[in-house]
């Protein structure tokens, strides 16, 4: 199935669920604060908001105003007590947020009187703010507690759904980053491994035996030719195992004594040419990996450099780095131009991620996680990167199941929704 209709299933199955969650089924996704709801009973409510932006708590005449504080601060829990409508002071009582977020990590945040009337959590309520939430408070010696959903870049997707429409997770774990430099080059045959077959004697070509393209072996009859001399035919034969690159005669022509008829090559093994510009030359050193692309399919094979050539190239004055690459399927031909990548050093990372998993959220960096059903977003701070990975500085751990094909999809469904960062 191709990327335009596996996009075309989700879309479908997407907008399925979202016609079910309009006539009371689950939501598909629950990505803001905007969404958050349930009692202590479970029972579904919007969420009111009090002076300070948060949201009213409100139990046995009492209330809680919870927010979490981020101007000019990491974002931390901040609240305000009430009896009724009354403002308190923040020593009549306490508050202590507690956190489930969707991996099964939990939190604890203790809130403390401040002078401005207020309490506040030292610790701080990391990124993405989507968890489960229970609010413990004890208000002039009355003991409250509220729970609730509080979800922000989430989304749910089906097993069979996500499997249809190619998106696809692995685990997020060490890996390697590599100093590559992308180069271009050229296949040739390699010396030595070429003959030139002649004539020995001179005299008519009365029969070839081989064409352009034909695989032959050692010893293999070539060409029948009379001798001049002796008026005899005699045979040509192909001194090495190969391919005829050239064929130089046709029956009737007289051929000169030493005159080449046929060019034969091994080409089971091929040179491949690789073209270094400027400073790049300083850093490339006999015996580091190569990965070699073959442009007309794609398809790559590892070898690695076995020397730098001590010449300059005349016509594009670059330097060239040789390797050598097995071509037992013949599907590499000599002349054809290639893509290379060349691994000057790697460096180990205590986590990666393929690039392919990386996309953009609100001003993050992210990928997306898979737990059950469930998506979530995951700002991350990045290290270096290579072509194909990236360095995971926080943000995931190992093991976490990273989607890494068709990450866009979580976005786009997370982004439908309404994402919102309301606290």
């Amino acid at each position: 199935m191709n990327k335009s209709t596996n996009t075309i299933a989700l879309a479908i199955a997407l907008a399925l669920t979202l016609l079910l969650a309009a006539c009371g089924g689950e939501r598909s996704a629950e990505a803001g604060h905007a969404h958050d709801a349930g009692d202590e009973h479970g029972q579904a409510e919007e969420a009111r908001k009090g002076a300070h932006g948060g949201r009213v708590l409100e139990q046995s005449g009492y209330r809680v105003e919870l927010a979490i504080a981020e101007a000019g601060m990491p974002p931390r829990y901040q609240a305000w007590l009430y009896r009724g409508d009354a403002p308190l002071a923040a020593t009549t009582g306490s508050v202590e947020v507690r956190l489930r977020r969707l991996d099964g990590a939990s939190e604890r945040h203790v809130l403390t009187p401040r002078p401005d009337g207020s309490l506040i959590a030292t610790s701080i309520v990391g990124e993405p703010h989507s968890f489960d939430v229970e609010v413990l408070a004890t208000i002039e010696g009355k003991a409250l507690r509220w729970s609730y959903p509080s979800y922000e870049g989430r989304t749910r997707i089906a097993e069979a759904t996500a499997r249809t429409s190619g998106i696809r997770v692995a685990p997020a774990a060490a890996g390697m980053i590599a100093d590559e430099h992308e180069v271009q080059g050229l296949l040739t045959p390699v010396e030595g491994r070429q003959a030139k077959v002649a004539a020995r004697f001179p005299g008519p070509v009365r029969a070839l035996r081989a064409n352009l393209g034909d695989r032959v072996r050692a010893g293999q009859p070539l060409a029948t030719i009379e001798s001049n001399l002796s008026l005899s035919a005699y045979t040509v034969t192909s001194p090495i195992d190969g391919v005829v690159l050239a064929r130089n005669a046709a029956v009737g022509d007289v051929a000169a004594e030493g005159a080449s008829l046929f060019e034969i090559a091994d080409l089971s093994r091929l040179w491949v040419d690789l073209h270094i510009f400027g400073a790049d030359a300083q850093h490339i050193r006999p015996g580091v990996p190569v990965r070699v692309t073959r442009l007309s399919d794609g398809v790559s094979v590892d070898t690695q450099l076995e020397r730098v050539l001590p010449n300059t190239a005349t016509a594009s004055q670059s330097t060239v780095a040789r390797a050598t690459l097995d071509n037992a399927d013949g599907l590499w031909r000599p002349g054809s131009a290639v893509q290379a990548r060349i691994t000057v050093a790697q460096q180990p990372a205590a986590l990666v991620v393929p690039l392919s998993a990386l996309q953009t959220f609100r001003d993050w960096d992210v990928v997306f996680i898979r737990v059950g059903d469930t998506f979530e977003v995951r700002p991350l701070e990045l290290g270096q990167r290579d072509g194909q990975r990236v360095e995971v500085l926080s943000g995931l751990k190992p093991g976490d199941q990273v989607v890494v094909e068709q990450s866009y999809l979580i976005k786009a469904d997370i982004e439908k929704s309404g994402a919102s960062h309301d606290h």
